[in-house]
């Protein structure tokens, strides 16, 4: 699965992406950030409080609570301003 970090979440983690392989008992998003936080601690801190992050599962906006199913991309980023 790629994975895209986009604005301070890219900065914070220094890399715009990266292919992972997550273990078969990673189902939703908010386990594959658990995951990721326990291999990562820049990732853990970068995502120290989750509900500022925001998720796309194969382009399309959804919750941590999702399941990953087949999705080939995920993409996290802090929430947008319109102006």
């Amino acid at each position: 699965m790629k994975i895209l970090y986009f604005a301070w979440l890219r900065e914070r983690l220094n890399k715009s992406d990266e292919e992972v392989t997550p273990p078969s008992n990673v189902k939703t998003i908010a386990q594959l950030i658990d995951w990721l936080s326990e291999n990562d601690e820049a990732f853990e801190m970068a995502f120290a409080n989750r509900s500022l992050i925001k998720t796309a599962l194969d382009e399309e906006i959804v919750e941590h609570d999702t399941k990953l199913g087949r999705a080939t991309t995920l993409a996290f980023f802090p929430p947008m301003t319109g102006g």
